[in-house]
């Protein structure tokens, strides 16, 4: 087909709505509203649209399919064509992929390979998968069969109907078909450097991953870190790759602190940071407190306010500055932590909890503790115990290990710490004098 033939108009009204599904009375709407498509007219004055006018169609309908609305759909097209792109050689359509067999929905795939999952049998869930990405486009299938499986078998393990084991075994899985994913990406065609990675000790990286992909197949240039990253690291990267957004995930409250670190280190070099994850879902307050703009609560919402951020320079929201009180405190907690650590360790030795039980709930508690005082709240505390509490099912040995942990740092604060850190002693006693 030549490029005069595929944007001449030949076809009625009724073609397109029986090409692209979308009604007649959708179809003049965006024409109204948004100027697209741009039909030509007869000289009856019906309308009259081309190949390229129904291809434009069915590319809005699969970014509306994507989640976005119509509305933002049509500023990313804009977007694209103020850059010099044509957004129709850049983004796969719908007619690209296989039809969809009936009764093959998503959700049924997914329930398959959560199954498989469950079952440690690899080899089935490589062959959902497979199938998956036979019938809908790579995209669908790693919002709404990989992460949402993910998502729902974490949900799983947190109401105690599925083992950590079956929980790292999927994730494996996930990762191992999203890596080759991100690999196998087109290359670049916007401007505009993107790096992604989670800060220290943060492990959880499906998210993270899946918003790569879709950034990267949406034609960003993609700096993909992953896991772990230290803070040190982080900064030496950011001097070699320039990049123009840096984004941050974190799921857990002490690594959403180490992420803070991180987004004010960002700050004070003047690199335009944005951030989300699980724990700024769960506990809206710390974004106020995170120097750079939050990405919203799904990955859609994500990949949206990322095309934003790289095509406007937004300022971020203000920040709320950590009290004094809470600075001193934070400060002074952190010369003598080990101190307070070794007291704590020494009176929970006499008790009869098993090790690992210990471990888990003592570091989980210090972490948690030394993450409240970076946020300034210490009663995010009270959202990690009962997080601990209920993700073991609330059993009488987890709640029990929990209340002597507490009543062991309130000891050793008191007598580790001075007026400096009254505000870590003060909430303590609260805490223990509420569950006598």
């Amino acid at each position: 087909m030549t490029r005069e033939t595929y944007r001449d108009p030949i076809f009625n009204l009724k073609a397109v709505v029986e090409a692209t599904g979308v009604t007649a009375d959708a179809l003049r709407a965006w024409e109204r509203r948004y100027g697209l498509p741009q039909p030509a007219r007869t000289e009856a004055d019906h309308r009259i649209y081309s190949r390229r006018d129904i291809d434009i169609v069915k590319w809005l309908v699969a970014r509306q399919e994507e989640g976005l609305r119509i509305g933002r759909a049509v500023e990313l097209w804009r977007s694209l064509e103020e850059e010099g792109q044509d957004p129709l050689r850049r983004m796969p359509l719908p007619s690209e992929s296989a039809a969809m067999p009936a009764g093959n929905k998503t959700a049924d795939l997914r329930d398959q390979w959560i199954s498989a999952c469950l079952a440690f049998d690899d080899r089935r869930a490589d062959r959902i998968l497979t199938q998956s990405f036979g019938l809908f486009p790579p995209e669908v299938v790693v919002l709404e069969i990989i992460q949402e499986g993910i998502a729902e078998i974490g949900r799983m393990w947190y109401r105690g109907e599925a083992t950590v084991q079956q929980e790292h075994f999927a994730s494996r899985l996930a990762m191992r078909r999203l890596e080759t994913l991100i690999m196998s990406a087109p290359s670049a065609t916007r401007r505009g450097r993107i790096l992604i990675a989670c800060p220290a000790e943060e492990e959880h990286v499906i998210g993270p991953s899946v918003l790569a992909l879709l950034l990267r197949r949406a034609g960003w240039d993609v700096v993909y870190l992953g896991a772990d990253v230290p803070l040190m690291q982080m900064e030496r990267t950011v001097d070699d790759t320039n990049p123009d957004l840096v984004i941050l995930a974190a799921q857990q409250l002490h690594t959403a602190a180490n992420l803070l670190e991180m987004a004010e280190l960002l700050q004070r070099e003047g690199v335009s940071t944005a951030f989300g994850g699980g724990i700024f879902n769960r506990l809206p307050s710390l974004r106020s407190r995170v120097p750079g703009h939050f990405l919203g609560q799904t990955l859609n919402e994500a990949v949206e306010e990322t095309e934003r951020l790289i095509v406007r320079t937004t300022e971020p929201p203000s920040v709320e500055h950590l009290p004094d009180r809470y600075k001193e405190a934070l400060s002074h907690y952190n010369d003598r932590r080990l101190k307070v650590e070794a007291q704590v360790l020494q009176s929970l030795g006499k008790t009869d909890f098993d090790a690992r039980v210990l471990h888990e709930v003592t570091t989980g508690f210090a972490d948690a503790l030394q993450a409240a005082l970076k946020f300034g709240d210490m009663d995010l505390l009270n959202d990690h115990i009962d997080w601990v509490q209920r993700r073991n099912g609330r059993r009488l040995v987890w709640i029990k290990a929990v209340q002597d942990v507490i009543e062991s740092y309130r000891e050793a604060t008191m007598d580790q710490l001075d007026d400096r850190g009254a505000l870590v002693v003060d909430w303590l006693n609260e805490e223990v004098s509420e569950e006598q």
